[in-house]
């Protein structure tokens, strides 16, 4: 032990970089047994006086990964120290931006925040539009408009949805030609023709599902090499026998236009939108019917294989939130070294469930997707109840029917209402990863102890099972600026450095808001003109 104990502190501190990140904390902090005590406290003290341990303990303790374009130039102990101080400044944000009046027009749809810009999608007049929201310097900018007739020029065809990935250049374009073929033109977001990195101008379907089925509504996602379209399909039958049929599948849209990894089945109907599902990383997948099936996606030539199912408390029909790009732009060099460094890990982030059961209200699910990750080789021939991984591993909320959430990474964002009238709001920011705690710097509060809410048992509201869950987070209540329902805030969205809020006031001209979240708390706002 003593031989141990007088290793150089260089080694020491190499030995402890080896190991996870928990385990490093484990080692370094106060024993209670007298025999560790001194290898603990040599520990700690190899740890107090290493930039690069603290490092490995605050990436991992931020959910982030290491980004493989990181500057290694700069000083590991600035990378530590600007990683701590961008933590922090999310618990004290000024929501209070600049404001100017935006042109976004009245009957926009599917408007979303990825990658540093606005990306816009108007389904009745058949027009798109992509444009950066304040650029900064370190920022590839992209700005189009899609004129009616030119995103996809097929005659007879209908558009279903459309993708558009800032961080590819890609945009894509799924539709259908007589309500039965279905394709998806890939290409680029900042010029015409097919998209560099493709495997080909579109993809095909690779079933005859279309031979006996009508697709009328559709939904596109992707995340990096993948690129998934999940469709409702509908026919006399199934809507005789009150179910509805859905298709998902996946391609590796940068290496064949075919695919083979296709999943299918059937819900109760009720529901006009298709299956929801989110990527998990590379080679994960979560479907979402009524309850979780996770999937891998390895194997592009075969069927997704179940890796396991999470069963859901109730049957609920859930609304999965978009997990967006969070890799955010910095306008200083310093800055822009630390937006680079990392983004969130897919292993170690939490997703956003929305059951929208009652009429008045919502209830959210808030699960870290480490309960996923951590699978042993049995665990697909039997579904998990409830009871084994979802109280840990999940905060549920019940809020007004018009609330607003997002999430990135570990954090939420969501609308709070200050009365009982649900009339007027504030927002509040929930941190739930290890190291806000710490991050936090005595701001916010730290919620450990258990909640319990009650599900709907119909869509009047009438109180049913109780559920508690206690999934621990930070809470900081953004109480210097209140909102009204009048104020009409009609989305908004978070990436790593900003907040961005759309607002339509009353004689329909939209404005989006935008704050940065920096130490020295500057704020802007957009003209989309």
């Amino acid at each position: 032990m003593k031989r141990f104990l007088s290793l150089a502190e260089e080694l020491l501190s190499y030995i402890l970089s080896l190991l996870p990140y928990r385990d490093i904390l484990r080692c370094t902090s106060t024993a209670v047994l007298t025999i560790l005590l001194q290898v603990c406290r040599t520990f700690r003290q190899t740890y107090l006086s290493s930039s690069e341990l603290q490092y490995i303990v605050e990436i991992g303790g931020q959910r982030l990964l290491v980004n493989s374009n990181t500057d290694h130039s700069i000083p590991i102990s600035k990378r530590l120290q600007l990683l701590r101080d961008k933590a922090h400044a999310w618990f004290k944000v000024d929501i209070h931006p600049f404001e100017m009046v935006g042109t976004v027009p009245l009957l926009s749809q599917d408007n979303i925040v990825a990658g540093g810009h606005f990306c816009w999608w108007n389904i009745p007049e058949d027009t798109a539009m992509i444009f950066p929201v304040l650029p900064k310097p370190s920022q590839q900018s992209i700005r189009r408009n899609w004129l009616p007739g030119t995103l996809c020029a097929v005659p007879h065809s209908h558009k279903l949805d459309v993708l558009m990935d800032p961080a590819q250049n890609l945009i894509a374009v799924a539709y259908v030609v007589d309500r039965k073929t279905v394709y998806i033109n890939l290409g680029a977001l900042d010029g015409d023709g097919v998209h560099p990195e493709a495997a080909g101008e579109r993809l095909f379907l690779s079933d005859d599902s279309e031979n006996c089925f009508e697709t009328t509504v559709a939904k596109l996602k992707g995340f990096g090499r993948h690129i998934a379209l999940s469709r409702r399909l509908d026919n006399e039958i199934q809507t005789w026998l009150n179910v509805v049929m859905w298709q998902l599948q996946i391609w590796d849209w940068k290496y064949s236009t075919t695919s083979s990894s296709i999943l299918s089945g059937a819900v109760l109907n009720g529901s006009v939108c298709p299956v929801e599902f989110c990527f998990l990383g590379n080679n994960r997948l979560l479907v979402i019917t009524d309850n979780l099936n996770f999937y891998s996606i390895e194997d592009m030539s075969q069927t997704p294989e179940l890796l396991a199912c999470f069963l859901m408390p109730i049957p609920s029909r859930l609304r999965c939130l978009p997990l967006i790009d969070d890799i955010g732009y910095g306008s200083q060099p310093h800055m822009q070294a630390q937006a680079t460094m990392c983004t969130s890990d897919p292993t170690n982030r939490i997703i956003c469930l929305l059951e929208s059961f009652t009429r008045n209200s919502v209830q959210v699910f808030i699960i870290s997707t480490r309960v996923f990750f951590d699978l042993n080789e049995m665990v697909a021939a039997m579904p998990i109840p409830w009871q084994h991984w979802g109280p840990s591993n999940t905060r549920i909320f019940r809020y007004p029917f018009h609330f607003k959430i997002h999430i990135n990474g570990n954090r939420v964002l969501q609308t709070l209402p200050v009365d009982t009238h649900n009339i007027n709001f504030i927002l509040q920011l929930l941190d739930f990863s290890p190291l806000a705690v710490t991050n936090r710097r005595g701001l916010g509060r730290v919620v450990k102890e258990p909640s319990t809410t009650y599900m709907s048992a119909d869509e009047f509201g009438t109180r049913g099972e109780s559920l508690t869950t206690s999934l621990p987070y930070v809470q900081v209540v953004f109480s210097k600026r209140k909102f009204t329902t009048d104020s009409l805030l009609r989305d908004m969205w978070i990436d790593k450095d900003r907040i961005y809020m759309i607002f339509r006031s009353l004689s329909f001209i939209e404005r989006l808001e935008v704050i940065d979240v920096q130490s020295d708390l500057q704020t802007g706002a957009v003209s989309t003109s």
